[in-house]
């Protein structure tokens, strides 16, 4: 074939992208087997990045269809690729869509893929993944861009710093640093031992806080009526101030009284001696003579020989005035003679 020939052809085939809407709508050679029914649905990402039409839409790595177009979505904040997918090839209806790159240089695609154990329904024609369940991977250019960073205005610069500071902080001082070591070892080994007690001091403050949540009402209303009660208390400031004055003279001179009396109370208690000895030297003779005096003429012995509830008595008083014996009342009126019983 001539030059002019093969020049020929390429033009035409340029014209005849050109008619049909661009290079971007014909066909690439190798590309996914739409078979006799594809379906197309609508993906949502916040940034294709560089991802271009006629790019691959795979499911483990197996090509099932292609990247029609990509457009600015309505709201201008997110980017809609419309893809065709061979009509066997069935997803969940809650399908998750990520944007990946065959290899660190190599073409992006989309990676279409089951949720899981969530799957529910079936991706059907004309469905959207909502950017909710999308997502990309990292650029090779963010990755070197955050190293980059990480390596000039980052923690590695200084690690000669800090490790310059920690031999001049551990240096000449490895037995302290042992010790505290120890301790620390002691303290944590106690902490272990006690935290069963350390389970019920956290659970009762728990229920300490339950406890005043409940009642918080009553703290407010105490916390709010507390300011009135230190006014008065505020008020009175002068005659607590006197009273407790008071108090201290009052206890001055008590101290003082003792202290010039305590010779005559100790003569009295000396006085009282011999009388508190026989109280004791007379036992149950005392509280024997106190039951009698309280029953006279009759001991209570007698009590138990007396039928009823009542005792009548009859007395007989002679009064005898010269010669003559003659019965009288206390008040000197005559009485006749009469013999004196009781029942």
């Amino acid at each position: 074939m001539s030059a002019r020939k093969i020049i020929a052809a390429v033009a035409l085939v340029a014209a005849g992208a050109t008619g049909c809407g661009g290079l971007y709508e014909v066909p690439l050679p190798g590309g996914a087997d739409l078979g006799d029914r594809p379906y197309r649905i609508t993906v949502q990402f916040r940034d294709v990045l560089d991802l271009v039409p006629q790019s691959g839409v795979k499911i483990n790595d197996v090509a099932i269809g292609r990247v029609e177009t990509i457009e600015l979505a309505s709201d201008g904040r997110l980017a809609n690729a419309h893809l065709v997918l061979n009509g066997s090839a069935r997803l969940p209806g809650n399908a998750v869509a990520r944007l990946r790159q065959s290899s660190v240089l190599g073409e992006k695609f989309i990676e279409l893929d089951s949720p899981g154990d969530a799957a529910s329904g079936s991706l059907a024609d004309g469905a959207t993944i909502p950017v909710g369940r999308t997502n990309r991977n990292p650029e090779i250019e963010e990755v070197f861009g955050a190293l980059s960073m990480l390596l000039n205005g980052g923690g590695v610069g200084q690690l000669q710093q800090i490790n310059r500071e920690l031999n001049a902080a551990l240096g000449g001082n490895e037995k302290e640093i042992k010790s505290v070591l120890a301790n620390l070892r002691t303290f944590v080994g106690g902490l272990d031992e006690h935290r069963g007690e350390i389970v019920r001091a956290l659970q009762g403050m728990d229920k300490l806080a339950a406890s005043l949540g409940g009642r918080k009402d009553a703290i407010g209303n105490l916390i709010d009526n507390l300011g009135p009660g230190v006014k008065v208390l505020a008020d009175q400031r002068v005659a607590f101030t006197t009273m407790l004055q008071s108090l201290n003279k009052l206890s001055t001179v008590a101290v003082d009284t003792i202290r010039r009396s305590k010779d005559d109370l100790v003569a009295d208690l000396r006085a009282m001696e011999p009388i508190l000895r026989k109280l004791l030297e007379s036992g149950d003779r005392l509280p024997k003579a106190m039951e009698l005096l309280l029953t006279f003429p009759f001991p209570d012995s007698a009590l138990d020989a007396i039928k009823g509830d009542y005792l009548n008595a009859y007395l007989r008083l002679h009064a005898r005035t010269g010669s003559q014996q003659q019965t009288t009342t206390p008040a000197g009126f005559p009485l006749p003679a009469v013999e004196g019983g009781a029942r």
